[in-house]
């Protein structure tokens, strides 16, 4: 190994604050915006990176944690007993097939592919069940294998243009599906070859509303892979909200509320770096868009709708380590149903880190209940509320350690 490699953070006999200090360096971000996002002194930080300070309690770790976006809490502790994943969930047991049906291409002539409309109607039932299913992994990634394979193959039998951008479009919209069954799952590789190819397919396609679709989801990946990739997150979104742009004074529904993802999506790494007026410029235009759609409106595939708006100004509070205002926000959202039960776990974890944000575990504890009441393969693969309840098991207080490890046990944080 060359004498200047970085060390790598499971070598021993490294110390926890040499280990913050790899694992942030790795993320780029530098000491003041991390004790920034931990809410500790840079003066604090460089004491702990340097072995001043002994390493910190259980709440200060699983904060680090969080901001580094560690995937196992052993790389940055040093211990093998507290092997956790966080932020990547447990593998599907249905991952190995999907993942097949992704890295499968035939290049000879074979069985033809279904009708388009036959297609469709599978695509339009699967994404239907995706919502509505409490083990929405387990029920998408039973249909995906099939639906991959003939979505490719439709592409391949295409014999006009026409055909073909309409084989793209579902080929695209295959992809996307394939990756709300694939993310936080332990196979980062894949979710980029399926976001990235659903992003040539839907270009190929040339539909507004496929290639809107497409970006909002590769910006996501982009998103989550760490503060480096933030501006690359922001520059696809921004492309897609230009592109669309022109066409939303007469666009369809599915055209304006895809925007209105997008449009959002800028505010929400804006939150991600603490940025904000910049953040709640994005969700006010984002909320204006929503307001244009009917009532009982929700978007297919990202639930935007004028009833999410309240749940994305949660998630805005809490990026922007707002207590207060996430727990204001929470309030004023439940007014609001959110169709989508992933969607409404999804924000009832947002709910939990703003209670935890706030001071108020307990309550934290119960949204986290609810977000497994409504779908437990959300809480389940989310790296937050994992963290939160990987804390809370180590409270002092025995009903609430009593409660958490309950529902740890539940999620498989623990064993029973």
């Amino acid at each position: 190994m060359p004498s200047d490699a970085t060390p790598d953070p499971y070598a021993d006999p490294l110390k926890f604050g040499q280990r913050v200090q790899i694992l942030r360096e790795r993320r780029g971000m530098t000491q003041a915006q991390l004790a920034d996002l931990v809410g500790i002194s840079p003066h604090t930080l460089r004491k702990i990176e340097n072995g001043q300070q002994k390493a910190p309690g259980l709440d200060l770790v699983m904060r680090i944690a969080e901001a580094l976006r560690v995937r196992d809490l052993a790389d940055l502790t040093g211990l093998p007993e507290t092997h956790v994943d966080l932020f990547i969930g447990p593998g599907h047991p249905r991952l190995a097939a999907v993942k097949a049906a992704v890295d499968s291409f035939s290049l000879m002539a074979d069985a033809e592919p279904p009708p388009v409309a036959h297609l469709e109607a599978r695509l339009h039932a699967a994404w239907k069940a995706r919502h509505e299913a409490p083990n929405h992994r387990e029920v998408i990634g039973k249909l995906l294998p099939g639906l991959i394979r003939d979505a490719q193959a439709l592409v391949r039998h295409a014999d006009t243009a026409a055909e073909r951008r309409a084989a793209q479009s579902l080929l695209a919209q295959t992809y996307s599906l394939s990756q709300f069954f694939i993310a936080y799952q332990p196979d980062s590789s894949l979710l980029w070859r399926v976001a990235e190819r659903g992003m040539v397919a839907a270009q190929d396609s040339g539909d507004p509303h496929t290639i809107g679709v497409a970006a909002w989801l590769l910006a996501q990946a982009h998103r989550d892979s760490g503060t480096r990739h933030f501006d690359a997150a922001d520059a696809i979104n921004g492309e897609a909200v230009s592109y669309l742009a022109p066409l939303l004074p007469d666009a369809s529904d599915d055209v304006l509320a895809i925007a209105g993802a997008l449009e959002f999506e800028l505010g929400y790494t804006a939150a991600r770096r603490r940025d904000t007026g910049t953040a709640w410029r994005h969700w006010d235009q984002a909320r204006k868009m929503a307001k244009r759609l009917p009532a009982n409106y929700y978007h297919p595939v990202t639930s935007f709708s004028r009833a999410i708006m309240g749940a994305h100004a949660v998630t805005v509070a809490v990026e922007l380590h707002q207590g207060g205002e996430s727990v204001r926000q929470a309030a004023q959202a439940d007014k609001a149903t959110i169709q989508s039960r992933p969607r409404r776990a999804r924000h009832r974890i947002e709910e939990a880190r703003g209670y935890q944000l706030d001071n108020q575990p307990d309550v934290a504890i119960a949204s986290l209940e609810k977000a497994y009441e409504s779908a437990p393969e959300t809480i389940r693969y989310n790296g937050y509320a994992r963290a939160i309840l990987l804390e809370q098991v180590e409270s002092t207080q025995s009903p609430r350690r009593r409660r958490a490890s309950e529902l740890a046990v539940k999620v498989g944080i623990l064993a029973a």
